[in-house]
């Protein structure tokens, strides 16, 4: 009989039912919401920012723009939003209706201060609302007060700053929030670590322009004939979120847990962010498209894959696929191989053909009788673009050559 799997993890000295989280946005806006999203399984949330009540922040209208890719539906989100809509008091009051409600759940609550006196008078006040810990939003992409959101995140000394100004009023863990809007994550994680933050969560929306009206000449979203560059997020930032989150689970210097966002819709998604250092996943575009009802498919996918590999405890994951990543230069290079078809599947498309001849090593030619690719081995590079374009899956593959083979060296036209 297989073992019962084990998604309960421990964050920041919290103990949660599983390692899935709402990120500090849109869908974690009030209690309403978040109830809704623990009775439909969600692990914890990250409330959203709040910042004292002496500060006015209007909202744009409209604050969001959905980015669709062919056929895919919301491949990215821009939005233009700014902290919450509500004032502090009600969030205060829903914090607390939801740890005496929910004790179970981690509640993290996100604030963002404009001066040393409004991150601590914040983080007293999420404190004795009861608040689990503290996110410290350091990496909002278009805030618009100055001296907030990323620009705090960009200036090392800033996030030091502040990170020990709420460290000295409150004794709940603090999880600094970092920018994807810059080089090296690493230096300002530090810097938070230095100021004494417990965690880094990672990353916020990468700043970006998800369209251009090509009638109006308008960048998205059209704010009454404004646009601006803003924050965007969805499946397609995954990459740049995984290769920061990476980054810094590999920095022994750092050695904080890690709860990591950007791109998440689905277990694998998730199962990716834990291989590859967080502790737990936050998730906002992937919500917004389907609901909260996809944590149900987090825990089903993630629970039949541990159950597959006989992982007890989703802990045990955390981390590892880190000890095989490296740097380019460690390759071995003496290993080559070279793309294999199984032809019997082929449905004469061409596409391989195509790519190959104008983004590849020109290895194919075409037998138009037989309407199938023909293939030089050692001219192909490898680069596997021809299995990218196949509409079949997995008919063409990677063949590892015997050691000592090589390719056919090119030879420049006219020589």
């Amino acid at each position: 009989m297989t073992k019962k799997t084990d998604l309960s993890v421990t964050f920041c000295g919290k103990k949660m039912p599983n390692p899935f989280m709402l990120s500090s946005s849109p869908v974690s806006n009030s209690a309403e919401m978040i109830e809704r999203a623990f009775e439909a399984g969600w692990g914890g949330v990250a409330y959203k920012s709040m910042v004292t009540d002496n500060i006015s922040i209007p909202h744009p209208s409209p604050r969001m723009h959905a980015y669709h890719y062919g056929e895919k539906r919301l491949a990215g989100l821009q939005n233009v939003e700014q902290t919450s809509d509500r004032g502090l008091k009600p969030n205060l009051l829903d914090i607390a209706y939801l740890k005496k409600r929910w004790p179970g759940r981690v509640i993290m609550a996100s604030i963002m201060g404009f001066s040393n006196s409004e991150w601590a008078d914040l983080a007293k006040a999420c404190s004795d609302a009861g608040a689990d810990m503290l996110e410290l939003n350091f990496s909002c992409p278009h805030m618009t007060v100055e001296g907030s959101g990323c620009k705090v995140g960009q200036a090392h000394d800033l996030v030091e700053k502040f990170t020990a100004t709420v460290r000295k009023v409150t004794g709940i863990p603090l999880v600094a929030k970092m920018t994807p809007n810059i080089a090296d994550m690493n230096e300002p994680a530090l810097a938070a670590k230095r100021g004494g933050a417990d965690a880094i969560s990672a990353i916020n929306t990468v700043k970006g322009i998800s369209e251009i009206g090509l009638d109006d000449l308008i960048p998205r979203p059209d704010v009454f004939g404004k646009g601006a560059i803003s924050g965007y997020s969805g499946p397609a930032v995954k990459p740049i979120a995984l290769r920061f989150m990476a980054e810094m689970a590999q920095n022994p210097e750092l050695g904080l847990p890690l709860s990591g966002m950007g791109g998440i819709e689905t277990w694998v998604d998730a199962l990716e962010f834990i291989l590859a250092g967080a502790t737990t996943v936050q998730v906002t575009t992937g919500v917004i498209h389907y609901g909260y009802r996809i944590v149900e498919d987090m825990i089903e996918g993630l629970s039949d894959y541990m159950a597959l590999r006989g992982v007890e405890a989703v802990g045990d994951l955390v981390g590892k696929a880190l000890p095989r990543l490296h740097e380019t230069g460690a390759f071995d290079v003496k290993r080559q191989g070279v793309a294999a078809y199984d032809l019997d599947r082929c449905v004469g498309c061409g596409q391989c053909y195509i790519v190959c001849r104008d983004a590849g090593g020109q290895a194919l030619d075409w037998d138009a009788k037989k309407r199938r690719p023909r293939q030089t081995q050692d001219k192909c590079l490898s680069c596997m673009i021809c299995s990218f374009v196949c509409p079949v899956t997995g008919l063409i593959s990677f063949k590892e050559m015997p050691r000592g083979w090589k390719r056919r060296e090119t030879v420049t036209l006219g020589r």
